[in-house]
């Protein structure tokens, strides 16, 4: 059974920082891709991010430059490190495998304040 489990978001200003967290089962970390995407309000599910097992990454130009996707392979964890926050980035944070896989995680919700 797939799990993703995301975690790390919270309440932050303009210019903050946080670290996101997705602890996900074997069967999808192992031999994926996986990706940070989130949802805003009204507005589709976008991605932001990803990182092949060898650790090749992609970003969206939306983030590139602020954020950062990292993975630890043998804890079945993918991070992203989020800086510069803006109003923009206010949304729920998801992780999946890249391409996604049809199961979701709740999410985490970030919030940016002006």
């Amino acid at each position: 059974q797939v799990q993703l489990v995301e975690s790390g978001g919270g309440l932050v200003q303009t210019g903050g920082s946080l670290r996101l967290s997705c602890a996900a089962s074997r069967s999808i970390f192992y031999s994926n891709a996986m990706g940070w995407y989130r949802q805003a309000p009204g507005k589709q599910r976008v991605l932001l991010a990803y990182i092949s097992q060898g650790h090749s990454t992609y970003y969206a130009e939306s983030v590139k430059g602020r954020f950062t996707i990292s993975r630890d392979n043998a804890g079945n964890t993918v991070y992203l490190q989020m800086n510069n926050l803006n109003p923009e980035d206010t949304a729920v944070y998801l992780c999946n495998s890249y391409p996604p896989q049809r199961s979701w995680g709740q999410g985490t919700q970030v919030t940016v304040s002006s």
